[in-house]
């Protein structure tokens, strides 16, 4: 009999032990999946996805969806880094003004790993933040505005919006053509305004249309109006960081300087330093002679005299357009910590 009690008593004690061990096991699941050790950071889906350091980096060169698979346990990984620039504006030919760049907006979450943001960091106003949970943002990226080799033809137009969740950048305003009544004359409002065609006596676009804080952009420059044919320079379109320059009797205005950040050092155009440059305004045009605006920095294009061929802003960086070229396309790029 004691044989027996014992055989019984071991059997319970083994029973127990599995349980014990099957409970244990089980916790350890649930604790993975759903508490314990579950990822502390967000996990999400769209566009073209890269890694730097901690942070993953999502970019977005045309239209698609940011999906937010699981938002973070802790809210302040939630505050995510973003970029938003719109598309560049349009130009006309000989005497146009530049295309102003594309509308630029970036906040810096402190919760990243460090980068260097633009000047333009918008994460000191609360509006700007954006604090994402668990469902989808559509994303926007706003074409580049189209040129046109004749006047006479108004087909130019100003660039796209680009947006993502709250964050709307304006499309960078048309570059002013001399050679038709308004509203042609004049450059378009924008993220930065299009630079004012050479001697029609008009005016140039204004930037940060409509006005954000931080500024998304600035004025165009102004034309040389009444001046001697074919002296007259129209004026650059502008950029995110500074406004496009005026055009004299003598030269075309330059375009105005975009915005450098290394939210992603995997597009932009390169600059001075390690940054990459986004929303530059385009040169004015000049009729003839060789002082025709130079581009701002940040993918626009670059003037030349006369009928020149086409000169357009690069792709994805929003640049303002030259000549009867159409302006680059825009970007949307999400950065945030993963690990």
């Amino acid at each position: 009999m004691k044989d027996i009690d014992n055989l019984l008593t071991s059997s319970k004690n083994l029973s127990k032990k599995n349980q014990l061990r099957t409970k244990s096991f089980g916790y350890q699941v649930l604790g993975f999946g759903a508490g314990g050790a579950a990822n502390p950071y967000i996990c999400a889906t769209g566009g073209t996805i890269t890694t730097s350091g901690n942070d993953r980096i999502h970019t977005f060169t045309g239209p698609g969806t940011f999906t937010v698979c699981t938002a973070a346990k802790c809210a302040a990984h939630n505050l995510v880094s973003y970029l938003v620039v719109a598309g560049g504006g349009g130009a006309g030919t000989n005497l146009a003004g530049g295309g102003g760049g594309g509308g630029f907006r970036e906040v810096k979450s402190p919760s990243n790993d460090p980068y260097t943001a633009s000047p333009l960091d918008g994460y000191p106003n609360s509006p700007n933040r954006i604090t994402v949970s668990a469902q989808g943002y559509p994303i926007t990226v706003g074409a580049g505005g189209t040129g046109a080799p004749n006047c006479d033809q108004p087909c130019q137009t100003s660039g796209a919006n680009s947006v993502f969740s709250t964050i709307t950048s304006a499309g960078g305003g048309l570059g002013g053509c001399a050679t038709i009544p308004t509203p042609h004359g004049d450059g378009s409002d924008g993220g930065s305004g299009g630079g004012e065609a050479g001697g029609s006596e008009r005016s140039q676009g204004s930037g940060n249309t409509p006005p954000t804080t931080p500024a998304q952009g600035n004025d165009g420059g102004p034309g040389s109006g009444g001046g001697q044919f074919p002296h007259l320079g129209a004026g650059g379109g502008g950029g995110a960081t500074a406004a496009g320059g005026p055009g004299t009797s003598s030269a075309a205005g330059a375009g105005g300087a975009g915005a450098g950040t290394l939210i992603s050092p995997a597009s932009g155009q390169p600059g001075p330093g390690p940054s990459q440059y986004y929303s530059g305004g385009a040169g004015g045009g000049l009729y003839s002679g060789s002082n025709w605006g130079a581009a701002g920095i940040g993918g626009a294009g670059t003037a030349g005299p006369g009928p020149d061929p086409a000169r357009s802003g690069t792709a994805n960086t929003g640049g303002g357009a030259a000549g009867y070229g159409s302006g680059g396309s825009g970007i949307v790029v999400i950065r945030y910590k993963y690990q």
